[in-house]
């Protein structure tokens, strides 16, 4: 049985299965605005102390439906390799602190047939994007299995066409992504703000400059456009909101819901 261990736990988020379940309950107790099934999330991955409170803003979406997802599709950039297509790990599990979460192998099997399709635990080994999304879906979802898929050199296009089978009703898309990175504060809010405004008219178009998980983003847009889905901003804000945010070097954080029905934009 192989199993890819945590590489950040301790680091981008707590170790102690006690204190990181006691952290995520407390942001993920506030009572969901909305009873429609989520299709899919754009969530950041940047530390708890920093984006956690944003990304917890859309997983709680899931806390009165979470049952009825059996797959999620996770998808987010590789930090530490640089390479032609997409990686997905040959490991059968990956754990965190509150456990282990089964691996997709239908899925993996499927996929690496494709040329587009790496079979690589290196490249997930070390990788934050993916994993510091999994204990908020560990606290949200019941028995479900996991596609985690890490992004180079692949166009939005292939993507979808690779991915959208595989996106039925049963499956949420989980896109990890943050936004612009280490510009002075009014920049990084100039800059993302106008990020937001293309992702909200399902443009396709972001650049890594934007949103280091562009390449995700893009091809949930294109997904969601084509299947007349909805777009709902659930909250935004950048590392230097935090108490022990640097406003001279900032990284931009935004969660969005995607359903299939309308919901009335926040306030």
């Amino acid at each position: 049985m192989s199993i890819r261990e945590p590489a950040v736990a301790g680091r981008f988020y707590q170790a102690s299965p006690l204190g990181l379940r006691q952290q995520l309950n407390t942001w993920l107790s506030a009572a969901p605005d909305t009873s429609d099934p989520p299709r899919a999330l754009i969530v950041p991955h940047a530390g708890y102390m920093f984006s956690g409170k944003v990304a917890a803003s859309a997983y709680k979406q899931l806390k009165r439906t979470g049952s009825r997802y059996r797959q999620v599709i996770l998808i987010g950039p590789s930090h530490h390799f640089a390479f032609d297509g997409c990686a997905l790990p040959a490991d059968r599990f990956f754990a965190t602190p509150l456990g282990q979460l089964k691996i997709d192998l239908q899925g993996v099997e499927k996929l690496s047939q494709l040329d587009d399709i790496e079979l690589s635990d290196r490249i997930h080994e070390l990788e934050h994007s993916l994993e510091v999304q999994l204990p908020f879906l560990q606290s949200c979802l019941s028995d479900f299995t996991l596609l985690p898929i890490l992004t180079s050199r692949i166009s939005p296009v292939r993507l979808a066409e690779i991915i959208g089978p595989l996106w039925q009703d049963d499956t949420l898309l989980v896109i990890s992504s943050d936004l612009s990175h280490y510009h002075p504060y009014a920049d990084a809010q100039d800059i993302d703000h106008r990020t937001l405004r293309v992702i909200e008219k399902f443009d396709p178009s972001l650049t890594p400059q934007q949103a280091c998980g562009s390449t995700g983003i893009n091809t949930l847009l294109l997904l969601a456009k084509q299947r007349g889905y909805h777009l709902k901003q659930v909250e935004y804000k950048n590392s230097g909101d935090m108490d022990a945010g640097d406003k001279e070097r900032v990284v931009g954080y935004v969660s969005y819901l995607v359903s299939a029905t309308a919901e009335t934009g926040p306030e």
